[in-house]
């Protein structure tokens, strides 16, 4: 789909929010939570997103100067020195100094593609995904930290439109396009994202009319382990989150509770941290539109749903899991950040800054970037 700003196909909306920041309801809320300790690093050769991270305790958001105003809903947050954005008019930026400083690492020539996710496996290795209808879809390779890239995909199917990349580890990967023929296209890597393969569609279940992907925070294809994968969807009467078990090839689907019944509503984000658990975010992105049901959680990989019984107050379109604790996790949106101490039941607003898409590290930092160029790290005091 398009983004927001073009974030369903045809569809565009834009967003002006106030922004704030403010740090002492997270601070009560971590200080509710058990100790947390540390987590083992991520198994080698896994992609370092989502990594093992404590609960923030005190602090708030630290917005860093990224000397642009392209809007970031693609972000790959490997430490809490590096970390990697991706953006409006072909704008792809790393930092190694914990964004006190950012490079500008586009890809040569990209200035007209809008990109939404990226997926890095280290400071040097990233891949980047450029979204939109026919050859504007495309899939962008670094191993050199940016200094070169390498065009690995371009889509010349007009009928899709690809949306979000996962990575299983360093080597299995996938991207997945809107419905072409009536039924999702899964594209495949295995060797890193130097070539892709569409795969085989028979496994997929038949679209809904009207269903697709969100391009709004690269949250809408995600992994946990060496096999599963979950796809989110919206624009139809139901927004539903589909799941394969081995790697793309089948996959079954099932209802979230989830705002839905137009365009505009679905679910736009997903966060498991396990195989098992998992939370979904979205809504309806129109501004000043009610999202009543805009969060909800799942204890059995996605066989089912249940809202949360003290949601988000509004659209969220990224979601992160505080690995480390196995109940705490944060919710972003345009009007605000939410934060969750029992696994997604309940949430509390904790800051009203506008972001698209968050992620968090192994090393107990917490990233989000969004429009006009805003990226931040949490700090503690």
């Amino acid at each position: 789909m398009k983004s927001l700003g073009k974030t369903r196909r045809s569809r565009s909306v834009g967003r002006a929010v106030s922004v704030g920041l403010c740090g002492a309801a997270l601070a009560a809320t971590a200080l509710a939570l058990p100790g947390l300790a540390q987590a083992a690093p991520a198994p080698a050769g896994q992609p370092q997103r989502g990594g093992p991270v404590s609960q923030p305790q005190h602090g708030g958001w630290d917005l860093k100067g990224s000397g642009t105003d392209a809007r970031f809903r693609g972000l790959a947050a490997v430490s809490r020195d590096t970390a990697w954005v991706a953006g409006a008019k072909g704008t792809v930026l790393r930092t190694s100094d914990g964004g006190d400083s950012w490079r500008d690492v586009s890809p040569p020539g990209a200035g007209e593609l809008e990109f939404r996710d990226i997926e890095a496996f280290d400071g040097r290795r990233a891949v980047v995904l450029a979204i939109g209808e026919g050859e504007a879809s495309r899939v962008f390779r670094t191993a050199d930290g940016g200094a070169t890239w390498t065009e690995s995909f371009r889509n010349t199917d007009p009928k899709a439109f690809y949306d979000c990349m996962t990575f299983f580890d360093r080597r299995h990967g996938l991207a997945m396009s809107d419905p072409v023929n009536g039924k999702y296209r899964i594209l495949s890597t295995a060797d890193g994202g130097r070539s892709w393969k569409v795969l085989p569609d028979k496994g997929m279940p038949a679209a809904q009319e009207g269903e697709s992907g969100f391009a709004a925070s690269g949250q809408c294809l995600v992994s946990s382990g060496p096999r599963d994968v979950w796809l989110a969807t919206g624009g139809a009467a139901r927004a539903r989150v589909l799941h394969s078990a081995d790697r793309g090839r089948t996959w079954s689907a099932t209802d979230a509770p989830i705002p839905a019944g137009d365009p505009a509503r679905g679910v736009f984000g997903l966060a498991f941290r396990d195989r098992t658990h998992g939370i979904a975010v979205g809504g309806d992105y129109r501004a000043g539109q009610p999202s009543p049901k805009a969060a909800a959680t799942t204890g059995d990989g996605g066989r089912s749903w249940t809202t949360s019984a003290a949601p988000p107050p509004a659209y969220r379109s990224g979601v992160a899991w505080l690995p480390g604790s196995r109940r705490g996790a944060l919710a972003v949106g345009p009007t605000g950040t939410d934060v969750t101490a029992d696994g997604g039941r309940s949430w509390r607003t904790i800051d009203t800054g506008s972001y698209d898409t968050v992620d968090c590290t192994r090393d107990r930092a917490c990233w989000a970037s969004g429009e006009k160029g805003r990226i931040a790290r949490w700090e503690r005091d």
